[in-house]
């Protein structure tokens, strides 16, 4: 913007800001925020965030069993969509809190955000529950909710709605034989609408949470009119095995390529004499199978790993390439991770102190010292169960390095194809495509970046043996909308088209496509969102063969640079920004950057943050599973992005209720 347009802009604002005053600021008290934006807490307000509510009260009485106070719990799905979870733990706290005279401790917990007994760690070591909004959370977005609590042989309640305190604590007289908590609540429908909770997605969580800890015993009901065939009105679930247990109902009659899975748990070494907690894995290699990967942290799922499961790959791989090493298999020291983890039945659980989390609804572990906590408890036992029984080391060291030859021999079939199709279109391919050399160690890459100046940034940021960069100008035509004639004749798809070399529509074929991953890389801003929606309309109308082989990615700029004294960070987004600041800035200084786009990082931080695959993240883009005949996708593609201005319409007006505010200032 040139000097004389901000000396306008800024010459404007007195006359257009009498009505931004004091009175303007909204100031959100109690358990409001939560109900205001419910996505910041529980990922959104759809099936999976409904059953989150769940989980975080079932979290809390696991933890009271993890501590070691409480050896049962009990779940109970109602009718009329009320649920249940009762633990024989200690009883929420019902004196009066000192810092809030008048309130019992049970009424600060149910109606204050950021309160509990998990921040110090004097009263869980671990726990799933760490940033004290779990409960109250479950309780704001509840139409009401009922809370018991059996403490020094007396019985208390209380009661809420929406957050908001019923009444004071009542006392109902002595329950000799009775402790513990439960816990009883029915989401509120001007939230959740008619969304129900699923009795078989209870179920497995129950049983899920028992096989976490082999010490506590959980009990399943569920009123007989939710009951079916695979969800039965009563049952008991304890395993004393553990993961152990679990694995052998995982893995059934498939025949292993070693008789005895690798299980184990160990404690982590302490640190100044206190405990850092404890790792158990339960790992089988069935043949001919695709395997499944299950991964939690303090009996919380974290569905997108993290932490403790780089820490698993990294003993497991390491172990195998000494073993290797041993027995005089030179070529060992080429095995990989996924040539260890592909086709593996692999569960690790994990119990730490202060766990990190990439969000709120705890899907992926950040702790990084989570990875030298597992790597190192799980080293040695792996390699004794190699060398322990030399047959079975040998065994399994096989069957990884025929994946590793067969991953081999894809990727020079790949790197033979690709060298040929650049040969053969040397001179056809785009002039502002950057390709690859295609030589070395990785799998080859495109990113597809907006504009020029980012594209000049990413060209040297960029691995030159394994990744490519196309620039695009701006946002290209949406291909919903446009004509057969208008998409044939429009220079950019031409462009993009003829360096992937794949074809399109009914000639779309993967097995030819030049690069492994094409990652689309733009701005972390609307107008960059906009262009990357342009762009995935294009490969799902174009090129469906990509996108349903799992080629197609979206890079994740950060939009924010953190800085306080020597420590740096990046964010994501400006939720990512106040979870940070809340977290490893509290309390400090924290001088904030903000990107305007790609362009303006320099190489280094755009290699760092969004290039490098060891540290990048990417989110693959896929069909879900329910329209694997896409009709229900191209439904949704041409309700957002075809002719119809009208169905947009209909679309921002019905969902208008969902959007975050604070996300639309921003």
């Amino acid at each position: 913007m040139s000097d004389t347009a901000s000396d306008d802009l800024f010459a404007n604002t007195p006359t257009s800001s009498g009505d931004y005053n004091a009175s303007a600021i909204e100031v959100l008290e109690g358990l409001e925020p939560v109900r205001r934006r419910p996505g910041m807490y529980i990922g959104g307000t759809d099936d999976r965030a409904l059953h989150h509510l769940a989980a975080e009260v079932l979290d809390n009485a696991m933890d009271e069993a993890v501590a070691g106070h409480a050896t049962r719990i009990e779940m109970r799905l109602e009718e009329g969509n009320r649920l249940s979870v009762a633990d024989n733990g200690r009883g929420i706290p019902v004196d009066e809190h000192p810092k809030f005279p008048g309130k019992s401790t049970l009424e600060v917990i149910l109606a204050t955000l950021h309160s509990g007994g998990k921040f110090s760690g004097k009263a869980y070591a671990t726990s799933g529950g760490l940033h004290g909004v779990g409960v109250s959370v479950v309780n704001a977005l509840s139409s009401d909710t009922r809370v018991e609590v059996a403490r020094d042989k007396q019985l208390y309640a209380q009661e809420f709605s929406r957050g908001i305190t019923q009444g004071p604590l009542q006392s109902l007289g002595a329950a000799p034989n009775r402790r513990g908590t439960t816990v009883s609540f029915t989401p509120d429908t001007e939230i959740f609408g008619d969304r129900k909770f699923s009795p078989k997605r209870l179920f497995k969580l129950a049983r899920s949470k028992a096989y976490l800890f082999a010490g506590v015993e959980i009990r399943w009901k569920c009123a007989p009119s939710l009951a079916s065939e695979d969800v039965p009105a009563e049952a008991v679930f304890k395993f004393p095995g553990g993961l152990a247990d679990h694995l052998v109902e995982q893995v059934g009659t498939r025949e292993c390529v070693t008789a005895q899975p690798f299980t184990g748990k160990q404690d982590f070494a302490e640190i100044a004499g206190e405990a850092q907690g404890r790792a158990e894995w339960a790992i089988a290699w069935p043949l001919y199978s695709d395997g499944s990967t299950s991964w939690y942290c303090n009996t919380v799922p974290t569905p997108d790993g993290g932490t403790h499961e780089q820490g698993l790959r990294t003993a497991l791989t390491r172990a195998l390439r000494a073993f290797g090493d041993l027995v005089g298999a030179k070529k060992a020291k080429d095995i990989t991770a996924d040539d260890v983890m592909t086709g593996a039945e692999v569960m690790l659980s994990v119990f730490i102190r202060d766990p990190q989390f990439q969000s709120q609804t705890k899907d992926r572990l950040t702790s990084p010292e989570a990875a030298r906590l597992v790597e190192n408890a799980v080293r040695d036992h792996f390699d004794h169960f190699l060398t322990d029984n030399m047959e079975r080391g040998k065994a399994l060291l096989g069957e990884v390095m025929e994946r590793m030859d067969e991953r081999l021999k894809r990727k020079q079939e790949r790197e033979i194809k690709r060298k040929t199709a650049t040969s053969a279109k040397k001179l056809r391919l785009p002039g502002k495509l950057t390709d690859c050399s295609g030589e070395g160690g990785r799998e080859t890459e495109l990113f597809i970046v907006e504009g020029d100046s980012a594209g000049g940034s990413a060209k040297q940021a960029r691995d030159r043996k394994s990744q490519a960069i196309l620039p695009i100008r701006g946002k290209i035509l949406n291909v919903a909308s446009a004509t057969n004639d208008k998409i044939r004749a429009n220079s950019e798809i031409a462009d993009l088209a003829l360096a992937l070399g794949c074809g399109t529509r009914k000639d779309c074929d993967a097995q030819n496509l030049r690069y492994d991953r094409i990652i689309i890389m733009t701005d972390a801003d609307v107008d960059g969102a906009h262009i990357a929606t342009l762009l995935m309309t294009f490969f799902f109308q174009e090129m469906p063969d990509l996108v349903r082989k799992g080629h197609l990615f979206l890079a994740q700029p950060p939009l924010y640079r953190l800085t306080a004294g020597k420590e740096s960070r990046y964010a994501r987004d400006d939720i990512h920004r106040a979870e940070l600041e809340a977290t490893v800035f509290k309390g400090k200084k924290v001088e904030v950057s903000r990107f305007k786009g790609l362009g303006e990082m320099n190489p280094q931080q755009l290699r760092e943050t969004t290039m490098a695959p060891e540290t990048r993240g990417l989110i693959r883009i896929t069909l879900p599973q329910e329209f694997e005949e896409r009709a229900g996708v191209a439904r949704l593609v041409d309700e957002l992005m075809g002719r119809n201005p009208e169905h947009r319409f209909n679309f921002i007006q019905n969902r208008a209720g969902e959007v975050d505010r604070a996300s639309i200032d921003a």
